[in-house]
């Protein structure tokens, strides 16, 4: 079976809400190298497993459901948020 990373979702930067963020997601790795599409130029491959992606509330539950299933996985440390505290004023120094 393909293996697989298991990712905390982060924010969208695109928008102010915060939905969706902080579950985690279980996506399987390609295995073969992607290449362009002769017509289009698009680049993609035969592997579908690659388009899939499943979420979950914590990372107990993607890591239980990937050892039921028998999937290699590894999971990526979400990154730390870093805040930029700033007064408004200071935009205009």
């Amino acid at each position: 079976m393909m293996p697989a990373r298991i990712y905390q979702r982060a924010k969208n930067a695109m928008q102010s809400g915060r939905a969706r963020a902080g579950t985690w997601v279980l996506e399987f790795e390609s295995t073969s190298p992607k290449r362009p599409d002769p017509l289009t130029g698009w680049s993609g491959g035969a592997d579908t497993q690659a388009q899939v992606s499943i979420g979950f509330d914590t990372l107990e539950d993607a890591q239980r459901y990937a050892e039921r299933e028998g999937i290699d996985y590894h999971v990526v440390p979400a990154a730390e948020p870093r805040l930029r505290l700033q007064a408004y004023a200071d935009k205009f120094k």
